[in-house]
């Protein structure tokens, strides 16, 4: 199969499932349905954001082990029937049905199709990973474009949301509660209907396009001459092995941190522009479809730099640039300068997407891929909860979104220290954890005696060369590896690391 058409069924699966960003098309028009709070409305989308965390997990294995097209469907008819229920159901049974269809069912299988698409695709282009991931990235950004303008559209939604932006405007003022009518309360709950059809049959048709290379391919050259080398793509490691390395949770934390700031802005994206700017609801919808554009450059332009550049560099700018817009954007009192500050956002939001697929297969490698970036997709499904119940307990509690700003912006500039404290393992841990590894999960501690005794038996002159000799059956000290033979011959990794180990 060609690569390109893998990443064209990557990005058509990304398409479908980036559909979930656009969770705030529904905030307004859910809260004058049924009268909800804020923290209500947005707690469906923050649990579907943190069931996309186990549901990576799950399918980054199940993609591993079986290849990338069954979970890809199992994902398609997830996220779509999850859709499809909602629509049907929430009338009736109320805030739980939709938490339990939209975020619990919808979240776990928008999560194992990410996971699987951009692993897929990634496999594909071994020497552009950077590309590669961020091909694959974005249609996850351009299927939030594609059906906002999609459903606003909708005569019938569209009449909703402004009524629904009117009772908003009046509890605010008065605190008079008015809720949409009958008529238009089916008209909002059919979008999610129909929009779960069209999810599950452009979803088959993306999973039908998706396949693992037949082996795993090796990069011809360095993807960053000068760093890069060689032996570090000689080892992919295995989850365990990759959560025994400080690594992993330095990369995990950036993740989280990143997606956590820019899911602040996107959950509540028309409500806090409409509080900014003072500017009509029909306004900020129509400008904020244009500026969604930039989560999905974001991730391509992101994805790409960092081949040049370094994962390092690039996230040291991501974090820096929202830093700054954080700070400046409470001071954005036009819809002009609230929607720059946005796009920046938007783009360095998406390009932490771009970026770190590529950043976790240099780090650990592609035969695992699916299941070690799925376990650090964990950190998307914290931040899915951090962020917008953060800001919407801040609203809720203050009446004003604007007031948390200044906060996120401060740890934003801590957090630029995070990429520099990361470095791809050594090549000499690689090798020990192939060995060692694979029969336990040490803690930090543990891990750091391990390799202490690991290393200190490979620098002594003569342990490349002679047999280690057991009495008889005994145990190694300090590994607790059973000695079942007298003489125990060491690993071939150790044999040839010619004591640089």
């Amino acid at each position: 199969m060609n690569r390109w058409t893998v990443a064209l069924g990557g990005m058509l699966l990304m398409i479908c499932l980036g559909t979930i960003y656009s969770w705030s098309l529904f905030t307004q028009p859910l809260i004058a349905c049924f009268g909800w709070s804020t923290t209500t409305t947005t707690f469906a989308f923050s649990l579907a954001i943190f069931c996309l965390g186990p549901g990576a997990l799950v399918g980054g294995r199940l993609q591993d082990r079986i290849g990338p097209r069954q979970v890809a469907i199992t994902s398609a008819v997830l996220w779509g029937g999850a859709n499809v229920l909602a629509g049907l159901g929430t009338p009736y049974l109320g805030a739980g049905w939709l938490c339990l269809t939209y975020g619990v069912a919808g979240g776990i299988g928008v999560g194992m199709g990410y996971v699987t698409a951009v692993t897929a695709v990634t496999k594909w282009f071994p020497n552009r990973r950077g590309l590669g991931s961020g091909i694959a990235v974005t249609g996850f950004g351009l299927g939030a474009v594609i059906y906002n303008l999609a459903v606003k559209s909708l005569p019938s939604f569209r009449a909703a949301a402004a009524e629904a932006a009117r009772c908003a405007k009046a509890a605010h003022a008065g605190g008079v509660t008015r809720l949409l009518g009958a008529g238009q309360m089916h008209a909002v709950m059919n979008v999610l209907t129909l929009s779960g059809i069209a999810f599950v049959v452009l979803g088959l048709l993306a999973a039908s396009l998706l396949a693992n290379p037949t082996a795993p391919a090796q990069p011809t050259q360095p993807t960053r001459p000068g760093k890069a080398k060689a032996a570090a793509a000689r080892h992919s490691y295995t989850t365990r092995q990759m959560l025994a390395t400080r690594q992993f949770y330095l990369l995990w934390a950036t993740l989280f941190l990143n997606v956590t700031a820019g899911i602040i802005l996107i959950s509540n994206a028309l409500p806090i522009l409409q509080e900014l700017t003072g500017a009509s609801p029909a306004a900020v919808a129509a400008a904020y479809g244009g500026v969604a554009l930039f989560n999905t450059l974001g991730r391509f332009f992101w994805g790409a730099l960092s081949d040049r550049i370094g994962p390092t560099r690039s996230f040291c700018l991501i974090f820096l640039l929202q830093a700054v817009v954080f700070f400046l954007l409470g001071s954005a009192h036009t819809l002009a300068w609230a929607l720059v500050a946005y796009a920046v956002v938007l783009l360095c939001y998406g390009g932490g997407f771009g970026t770190m697929p590529s950043m976790n297969a240099d780090y650990f490698g592609t035969r695992h891929m699916g299941a070690n970036y799925g376990a650090l997709l964990t950190a998307w499904g914290a931040a899915g909860v951090a962020g917008p119940l953060f800001v919407a307990a801040a609203n809720d509690a203050n009446g004003a979104f604007s007031g948390a700003l200044p906060l996120v912006s401060i740890v934003l500039a801590a957090a630029t220290i995070l990429p520099l404290l990361t470095r791809k393992p050594a090549a000499r841990i690689r090798r020990c954890a192939a060995i060692f590894l694979p029969s336990f999960t040490p803690g930090f501690a543990r891990l750091d005696a391990t390799i202490a005794k690991m290393a200190a038996v490979m620098r002594e002159p003569t342990a490349s060369r002679m047999p280690l000799v057991s009495p008889g059956p005994s145990t190694i000290t300090g590994f607790g590896v059973p000695a079942r033979t007298q003489r125990v011959a060491l690993h071939p990794a150790v044999q040839t690391s010619d004591r640089r180990c």
